[in-house]
């Protein structure tokens, strides 16, 4: 492609509205332009990325034994119903109704619709396995859309789904897709990790999330430098202490209740008692399907409602308001605790031999001195229920654990029968009895991975393209178009290395080289061919990898078995 016949509008200025560098760099570099809040246009550039990233996919998926399809992105509500997702997945879904008043969504996923595709097509054992699937756009309604294209309205995505007799089945199905995941990110050049994950409102029995390691991650990543564990922040196990010496009776102290007026927060309560956050429980009312339940927690730790809610294993969880609060406890928010509570009580592991604690004493203004379990208040459930922290203890092999920063690119769930069952996905067995289908189901955001890539890749010039999702694997630079023999030897550079195989884009501006040069590193293609007149007069060329800066003088005649040489150790 000439860059003069290509549509690629590049900007000069920092993007003001753009929070994260791939925002602001696809932007800048004519990847990408703004139609409406969360909504972008890919242009010619950007689009050659997200086609690079699609192939790659395209070419694991199918190695895998998945075949490629595809589903509409409306999608009617009686799918959903039948589901019970149409009530349950919240203001996300945009709905809508045709002129015949009937509703449906625009599709955020397609469990639904391939569920309903493969029960109408496969009814017996020997139809299965089955993995399908398709690369198509969604639409989520996020309620704040922000970084460009890495949490957008709109979007591209991969998703498969996999359908097998068995939960053995299921097993070999996520492990293939695992190791294809591993594959795809591991050829798109980017450093990642695959954690444990929460299934969220996907549901299924465990999940894994495909995590692109930048500091501009809005997700934190749990992992261990010792083994192989790691898990996102929702999901990261906290293991239960083994050394804990029981309670001594002996040792409680008098329980006192102690006028604290206005002091609500576990900072005030340390200031106006001169006591250690760790010597303070925090109790949180929650309401669990509509159940209220107690929290307790040390002071200086923070409550994982996500662990909450799967202890509980309850649809909704939230925090209880001040009617609620009154009810169960007798006092306004700031003044709670477990001492004559009339509620559920559910204690995190880190009061496990806590003693002579303070707490709300239950009454407006007041705190509890020397409250002990057993004697002042009843605690019969313990369990992993905080966040975890740097350097917490790794459940797996008991090292120390790092946090890292991390965007979210691709996720499997094993789901089980969650819609095989309610929307009467099955087979016939050997044995000609009916049985439900098992499913597992496996996503990857395009245009999150090409974001990604960028935000682990750029210098403050510009995007450092990994070779195998560059637009372009070659940009040659013609320092002075209107000189005859470069103009010459340029044209032949790109038409042999186009009948090479490389995706070349020339620089055939009538513009001052520095334009040019700063052009190139912004667009950040990965090997820059510089034609000027004073070196092609003596057969010689420069070509300098973007990403290393390392420059190399070259005849002409070698430059393009050079380029094809750089290509493949730049592949890998």
């Amino acid at each position: 492609m000439r860059y003069s016949e290509m549509f690629l509008p590049t900007i000069r200025e920092l993007p003001s509205d753009a929070e994260v560098v791939s925002h602001q760099l696809m932007l800048r570099a004519g990847m990408i332009r703004r139609l409406a809040n969360g909504i972008y246009s890919y242009l010619p550039f950007g689009y050659r990325a997200i086609r690079k990233v699609e192939q790659i996919v395209r070419e694991e998926m199918n190695k895998a034994g998945a075949q490629e399809l595809f589903m509409p992105m409306v999608q009617p509500a009686e799918l959903w119903q039948e589901s019970g997702r149409w009530q349950l997945y919240g203001k996300e879904l945009l709905r809508f109704k045709d002129r015949g008043e009937r509703e449906f969504c625009l599709g955020p996923t397609h469990e639904e619709v391939i569920t309903d595709i493969v029960r109408n097509e496969v009814k017996s054992y020997r139809h299965l396995p089955r993995n399908l699937y398709q690369i198509q756009m969604k639409f989520r309604d996020e309620v704040r859309p922000r970084f460009g294209v890495m949490r957008c309205r709109e979007f591209a995505m991969k998703d498969a789904y996999s359908f097998d007799a068995d939960y053995a089945g299921l097993d070999m199905s996520y492990q293939k897709m695992h190791k294809a995941y591993c594959n795809i990110f591991s050829r798109c050049g980017l450093e990642y990790r695959a954690v444990e994950a929460d299934t969220g409102s996907i549901g299924g029995s465990s999940s894994h999330e495909f995590m692109v390691m930048a500091q501009t991650g809005e997700s934190e990543v749990v992992y261990c430098p010792q083994c192989q564990y790691a898990a996102n922040m929702e999901k990261a196990e906290i293991a239960k202490p083994q050394d804990v010496a029981p309670l001594n009776a002996n040792k409680f102290l008098p329980m006192e209740e102690i006028y604290t007026p206005n002091v609500r927060t576990i900072e005030e309560v340390c200031n106006f008692l001169q006591v250690s956050a760790k010597d303070v429980v925090k109790t949180l009312i929650m309401v669990a399907d509509g159940n209220p339940v107690a929290i307790l927690i040390r002071g200086d730790e923070d409550v994982n409602e996500i662990k909450v809610k799967n202890y509980l294993q309850c649809a909704e969880i939230e925090l209880a308001d001040e009617t609620t609060i009154m009810s169960v406890a007798g006092s306004p928010r700031g003044f709670v605790g477990a001492v004559g509570i009339k509620c559920r009580v559910i204690a995190d592991y880190s009061l496990l031999g806590a003693g002579n604690v303070v707490m709300g004493a239950n009454k407006e203004d007041y705190h509890s001195k020397n409250a002990n379990p057993g004697r002042d208040y009843d605690v019969k459930e313990f369990a992993d229920l905080r966040v975890m922290h740097d350097g917490d203890v790794c459940p797996r092999c008991g090292s120390l654990i790092r946090i890292v920063r991390g965007i979210e690119v691709g996720h499997i769930f094993k789901l089980g029968t969650k819609y095989s069952e309610k929307l009467r996905a099955v087979f016939l067995d050997a044995e000609g009895k009916e049985r439900v289908m098992i499913m597992g189901c496996y996503g990857i955001g395009i245009g999150r991975t090409v974001a990604s890539s960028i935000e682990q890749n750029h210098d403050e010039s510009g995007i450092i393209w990994p070779m195998a999702i560059a637009p372009f694997d070659v940009i040659i630079t013609t320092v002075n178009i209107n000189d005859e023999l470069s103009h010459s030897r340029s044209q032949q550079l790109y038409d042999e290395l186009s009948a090479a195989g490389v995706d070349v884009l020339w620089d055939d501006r009538n513009e001052r080289a520095g334009v040019k040069f700063n052009d190139a590193d912004l667009l950040g293609i990965p090997l820059r061919i510089t034609i000027g007149p004073k070196k092609i007069s003596e057969n010689i060329v420069e070509i300098k990898e973007r990403k290393s800066g390392a420059v190399t003088e070259i005849g002409f005649s070698e430059i393009c078995s050079k380029v094809l040489e750089v290509k493949r150790k730049l592949l890998g």
